[in-house]
């Protein structure tokens, strides 16, 4: 970490998988790059919500945890020297002569840069609580938004409420060593990936997890941070009272720009304007990818956030060199710079 005043190539807003690989892209093409988080240490939501949660969908890793995802990406990047700013927020940004940004951070550290690369993600982020009363008092406690780490809910009796993806896979994972595994959930479909949704029903039909549906949360019993039931409630008003140790609520993120929404960049609902050839933003110098971005047919994978930081970093280089073109090269022929 580095504080004061820096100039460099790329500043990359975000330290996520997407934002680590971006370093390793800009420097495949010989940039230089300082990168900046809002976070105490990068990974982004895979290091923050679910470190331990497996990914399926990287290439070449038939299963990897989140946490090792971030591992592998940070050792990656490694080989280009990336200097992190880490719990710090860019608050604004200003443009100078000579194709310059300065970007200055809460805590007073100044940045310029040719170019930047935001990949903040799904930018500020925190998550969507539900409405029960009191609930407050057993955050932190019995009541958790994110799962850190899996052990920690061995031999307990889990409620989880929700029915996207992350209910369902935390349900299949946690029915491996909890006590009993409760899914609450408002309707009997879940907006998880059939084959999830497919073994979770399988688990239920076997007994080892209660689906409790079609029900919604109503009240917690308890007292002292510690939940000892989780009251819930049909649209008709049958209520049933389910004895619990801990309650997950996964109704998702409330997301929001945060600073990023003052710089001036064009928007399509919350999110960066960009040209998919380029990854270029309405402001010229100024590129994002990843999960931050919007424009036709975009999906919302890390593995298409990864091909996006590529074209950015070789946009970066053709606006930082516009004198000496850039002649493309697999990895296989030109190795890593510096290596």
């Amino acid at each position: 970490m580095a504080s004061g005043h820096h100039q460099t190539d790329v500043v990359i807003v975000g330290a996520g998988p997407v934002g680590l690989f971006t370093v390793f892209e800009c420097g495949m093409v010989r940039l230089d790059c300082h990168v900046v988080d809002v976070l105490d240490d990068a990974g982004g939501q895979c290091t923050a919500l679910y470190p331990e949660k497996p990914i399926y969908d990287i290439p070449g890793f038939p299963k990897v945890d989140a946490a090792e995802l971030i591992v592998r990406l940070k050792a990656q990047a490694a080989a280009f020297k990336p200097v992190y700013h880490l719990g710090e927020q860019v608050q604004s940004l200003e443009a100078l002569s000579g194709g310059f940004w300065k970007l200055t951070t809460a805590k007073g550290t100044v940045l310029q840069a040719r170019a930047v690369i935001v990949a903040a993600g799904v930018g500020a982020f925190g998550p969507n609580r539900p409405p029960l009363e009191g609930i407050e008092a057993f955050e932190g406690r019995s009541v958790f938004y994110y799962v850190t780490q899996r052990e920690n809910f061995r031999d307990k009796r889990v409620v989880i409420a929700g029915g996207g993806d992350s209910a369902v896979d935390w349900a299949l994972s946690l029915a491996e060593i909890a006590a009993r595994v409760s899914v609450i959930h408002r309707r009997d479909r879940f907006r998880a990936a059939p084959d999830s949704e497919a073994r979770l029903k399988a688990l239920a039909a076997e007994g080892r997890i209660d689906l409790v549906v079609p029900y919604q949360l109503h009240s917690l019993d308890g007292a002292g941070g510690q939940i000892t039931a989780v009251n819930v409630a049909t649209l008709d008003g049958v209520e049933k009272k389910i004895p619990a140790d801990v309650l997950l609520p996964f109704f998702g993120l409330s997301m929001s720009l945060g600073p990023i929404a003052d710089w001036g960049l064009a928007l399509d609902r919350s999110q960066l304007a960009v040209d998919p050839a380029t990854m270029a933003t309405s402001r010229p110098g100024i590129f994002a990818v990843g999960d931050i971005v919007a424009y036709p047919g975009k999906l919302k994978l890390i593995l298409t956030g990864f091909a996006e930081a590529a074209i950015a970093a070789r946009s970066a280089y053709a606006l930082i060199h516009p004198e000496t073109p850039l002649h493309f090269e697999y990895s296989t022929t030109a190795g890593v710079p510096g290596a």
